[in-house]
């Protein structure tokens, strides 16, 4: 199949993306959480009629996302911003059930419009938590973090309106760090938490991992419904398309410099951003670490940057041109990220059905890459 399709594409695997969808509605049946898809992670509006049969909504970033569940879903659809911009936010709230302000300059500034409007308020907290290690560029609560609002300027008498908290402080971790959190935000806003309607556990939980703590989440969900009263709202993106795509390139030539290396028909700073940002090692077919198997590459692009290495990586046999090489765990955080740069045409988006047939979602060319300048 991967020999057939024209590359460098994105593969949907929609077997894989309903069993990821089957444990987050076991989660919701279990505890009567609700469960936003974090259109931030994944936002191929294509599959949101699937995905609104499991989960109860989604969550945005901005008017764009917001504007995009509105219109593809159709359910509960909630929004953070750490600014929202004048001209955007009437229409914003239009589209959005809650809208989470992430400080009370912005909350006094919008309250008014959204209560008008009929809809509910929320407000980011910081619990200045931090359970993640070596990823600052994706821990809310780090020093000087611009996220939330920390306890020592948490306003507790200017919260007219506000039905619920938001908090969001995980990046592909287990429940027992959202566990250490949860400890921290009673610790900090449990008087206020006595007052609220709802709180949003935000994203981050790697929930269809297979060795991910489930009954451990669920037992931080009861616990807030029990303790507090209060509707429970998680908004995971990773969870919900974990190992659900794939990258598919080509080897395009094969030079030489201390080491092998296979130039490839897609790119890390194109087509996988998390490769450079995190970094990320993202996981090949067929292959293994470096001189784990008898012949080791380092593959990279075709671009002029260079530091465009996707990384090293074993095989038993020696790579050819014309290779096809099979990149996994695709799904997040490549399509909603990727980028032309150098001209670099944007892969394929295509859909593995799970009776086989490939399906094409979208094909992009020049004029996709002109009309972005």
């Amino acid at each position: 199949m991967f020999s057939k399709v024209k590359t460098p594409c994105y593969i949907i695997d929609e077997r894989k993306l309903i069993y990821n969808l089957e444990i987050l509605k076991g989660v919701q049946e279990r505890t009567d959480c609700k469960i936003l898809l974090a259109q931030k992670a994944f936002s191929c509006y294509h599959l949101y009629s699937l995905i609104g049969n499991y989960l109860s909504g989604t969550a945005c970033s901005g008017l764009f996302e917001a504007k995009l569940g509105f219109e593809e879903m159709g359910k509960e659809n909630h929004v953070f911003c750490a600014g929202y911009r004048e001209n955007e936010i009437d229409e914003i709230i239009s589209y959005c059930d809650d809208i989470i302000f992430n400080s009370f300059t912005q909350l006094d500034k919008y309250r008014d419009r959204v209560l008008r409007a009929g809809k509910k308020i929320g407000l980011r907290i910081n619990p200045e938590c931090s359970t993640q290690e070596g990823h600052e560029i994706y821990d809310p609560c780090s020093p000087k973090s611009r996220l939330g609002i920390v306890n020592r300027n948490f306003d507790r008498n200017n919260l007219y309106g506000v039905s619920g908290l938001h908090f969001h402080t995980l990046c592909e971790q287990d429940s027992d760090d959202l566990e250490t959190t949860l400890d921290a935000v009673e610790e900090k806003f449990g008087d206020v938490l006595k007052n609220m309607e709802w709180i949003n556990f935000g994203g981050g939980h790697h929930i269809t991992r297979d060795d991910y703590d489930i009954p451990r989440l669920e037992k931080c969900i009861k616990r807030m419904q029990e303790r507090y009263g209060l509707e429970v709202y998680l908004e995971p993106g990773e969870a919900v398309a974990l190992n659900a795509g794939y990258l598919v390139t080509e080897v395009l030539d094969i030079t030489e410099n201390d080491m092998p290396i296979a130039i490839l028909d897609s790119s890390a700073s194109c087509h996988m951003p998390d490769v450079l940002e995190m970094p990320y090692r993202p996981p090949l077919r067929d292959s293994g670490s470096p001189n784990e198997k008898e012949y080791t590459y380092r593959l990279g692009s075709q671009t002029c940057l260079s530091g465009d290495v996707i990384g090293e990586y074993s095989f038993d046999k020696p790579l050819k041109i014309g290779d096809r090489l099979v990149f996994e765990d695709m799904a997040i955080y490549s399509m909603v990220k990727n980028n032309t740069f150098n001209g670099m045409p944007l892969p394929s988006i295509l859909l593995l059905k799970t009776d086989g047939e490939i399906q094409i979602f979208r094909q992009f060319g020049y004029k996709d890459f002109k009309e972005r300048l």
